[in-house]
């Protein structure tokens, strides 16, 4: 219905639309024409009104539409197919529906807010209206499926570059997919297969960006563990980060497609913020204590204990000490 109410302002941009033709046209009160109205507005839309002349739309905020996106968007796959959608309940979800109905490689899916965005481990990813960028991509790599973990390091290389670009050199990457900037998270990153043994079927890599977010705008529970790029001074329309982003994941991704995964395991070391240094894993078998020494071909964590031991981690939260 909002939809609706949000077309009908569209198709008379520059002139007003009286609640009663609204009201009729979508079988509905005025006084529910007006609560999407309020809706809208607390959206961004910025919607004008007058008693007897109705309503008139004068903006809308920056949304990353199809239009929005075709106009500047340089890839040769990814984003080919751009499923844009208001609000979802995760782009995940329906990204792996639309994998399940054989949607081509590089399809996207991308709203404007989640309902319930996940990030690693079932916990939550705040995911507003307008503020950031809440994506997910269909992958269909044609490597054996033990390759498929990689896929998130992947990302993380490829996203870094993209913040480096946009002038934010300080971010960099905690084991595994972690984006930081001056030690606060800025991205969350989760990955899912779909496939057998020998194969896989598809990839799911669902991606999640604070660009707008204010301090203020954030849940009392994150607000001193995360950050956004306008929160480290990078002001920048979301269409042209997305730009930038999807550009580097696309030139990452075929990368390792042509080159294998080593140079790209390379780069992720380069911009490592776990690597030499006090950390604490918290892995599923027990928690280690020591120094990060490095990461192995297959991208899991090398910790030289403190009693001198290296283990191997596979999966775990890491967290970095600061040096005594």
């Amino acid at each position: 219905m909002r939809d609706e109410v949000l077309e009908f302002l569209r198709e008379n941009q520059g002139g007003f639309v009286s609640g009663q033709d609204m009201s009729e046209a979508c079988h509905v009160s005025r006084t529910a024409i007006w609560k999407h109205i309020k809706a809208l507005r607390q959206k961004g839309y910025k919607i004008e009104s007058y008693t007897k002349r109705g309503y008139r739309l004068l903006e809308e905020p920056d949304l990353l539409s199809p239009l929005a996106m075709k106009q500047i968007l340089n890839t040769d796959v990814f984003g080919k197919r751009y499923v844009y959608m208001d609000t979802t309940e995760s782009t995940n979800l329906e990204a792996r529906r639309l994998a399940q109905q054989g949607a081509e490689e590089g399809t996207v899916v991308v709203s404007e807010e989640q309902a319930a965005g996940r990030g690693r481990v079932s916990r939550g990813w705040h995911s507003p209206f307008g503020k950031g960028l809440w994506f997910s991509l269909v992958l269909r790599p044609d490597f054996v499926p033990s390759e498929a973990p990689k896929c998130t390091l992947m990302a993380a290389v490829a996203l870094t570059k993209a913040f480096h670009k946009m002038g934010l050199t300080s971010a960099g990457i905690k084991w595994p997919n972690d984006i930081l900037v001056n030690g606060r998270k800025m991205v969350g990153i989760l990955t899912e297969m779909s496939g057998s043994m020998e194969e896989i079927s598809y990839i799911i890599m669902g991606i999640g960006v604070n660009v707008k977010t204010k301090q203020e705008e954030l849940p009392e529970e994150i607000k001193h563990i995360a950050t956004s790029l306008l929160m480290e001074g990078i002001d920048i329309e979301r269409t042209e980060a997305f730009k930038i982003i999807l550009e580097n994941l696309e030139y990452q991704y075929y990368e390792i497609l042509d080159k294998g995964f080593d140079e790209t395991l390379d780069e992720w070391r380069k911009l490592s913020v776990t690597l030499g240094q006090d950390i604490e894993v918290r892995a599923p078998d027990n928690i280690y204590e020591g120094i990060a020494t490095d990461i192995d071909e297959d991208g899991n964590l090398l910790v030289k204990t403190l009693n001198g031991d290296i283990k191997r981690i596979v999966a775990g939260d890491v967290s970095i000490r600061p040096r005594k």
